[in-house]
């Protein structure tokens, strides 16, 4: 079932790791300043996909940092 070249591993992990979270933050971050209105959905994804695209190029830029933090705070 796999089909993504293992190189394209950080890539994919991103994309997928920034959208949900996105997804999840704009949602609360919607319902807790309009509540559930008619038209919610639209309501949510209008600020959910600006969002991602900024979250996305956000991770892969910042993973590496995360990554060199954690090595020294982890033990091996």
């Amino acid at each position: 079932m796999a089909f993504l070249p293992k190189r394209y591993e950080f890539v994919a992990f991103g994309l997928l790791l920034s959208g949900m979270m996105s997804f999840i933050v704009s949602g609360l971050s919607t319902v807790l300043n309009v509540g559930r209105p008619d038209g919610f959905f639209g309501l949510w994804m209008r600020p959910w996909l600006p969002s991602w695209a900024v979250a996305f190029p956000t991770v892969l830029v910042v993973a590496p940092t995360v990554r060199r933090i954690l090595a020294r705070v982890v033990k091996p």
